[in-house]
């Protein structure tokens, strides 16, 4: 029998792996201080807290009104994005938490809107027709991209702060542990 078109197993499960990128990157943020946040491994490269600005950008421009107008905003400032313009205390702090949340806040808004039958609907992004599924994965896509981009500098960073990293996966030589944990054991069929 198959699954009625008002389902959204597929939606369902892009809404679960952004969750659990947003998870992995707030995880890992959580682990280094505001200043380090801040700092790019090297001239040509983006700081924590720009990565994480232009994923609030580019999440709140695609998903905003997402199935009726163009996913690239004519308010939105991609190259602005690249730019750290926080403040240097507190108040900066909660300016990224609010760039980083609204994106996500919008793409989480839509998401609980569509179901398994808007994947074929058409979207556009900078005037480029793509169905809803492409677009989705295209976000995912992006989106793991730069979240492994922060996990990956956070663990540097503490690295260099000398802070004991608390694992976001499965830890090294830990596998048959988690594994057991889960309770799976390999081989078993289960």
């Amino acid at each position: 029998m198959a699954p009625e078109a008002s389902t959204s197993t597929v939606v369902a499960a892009f809404a679960a792996e952004f969750r659990r990128y947003r998870s992995l990157a707030e995880k890992a943020t959580a682990q280094i201080s505001w200043d380090d946040l801040r700092v790019p491994l090297d001239r040509e490269t983006n700081s924590i807290a720009v990565i994480m600005k232009h994923v609030g950008g580019n999440l709140k421009s695609r998903w905003t009104d997402a199935l009726t107008t163009d996913g690239e905003k004519p308010w939105r400032d991609r190259d602005r994005e690249f730019i750290d313009d926080f403040a240097d205390d507190h108040t900066g702090r909660e300016q990224l938490a609010q760039a980083w949340a609204a994106g996500w806040s919008v793409l989480e808004s839509q998401l609980a809107t569509f179901t398994d039958a808007d994947l074929a609907r058409t979207l556009t992004i900078r005037g480029e027709p793509h169905t809803l599924a492409l677009a989705l994965a295209r976000s995912l896509s992006h989106t793991a991209y730069h979240c492994g981009q922060i996990v990956q500098i956070s663990r540097v960073l503490a690295s260099r702060a000398g802070t004991q990293w608390k694992t976001l996966t499965v830890p090294r030589g830990g596998t048959k542990e988690f594994n057991r944990g889960m309770g799976y054991e390999p081989g078993s069929g289960s």
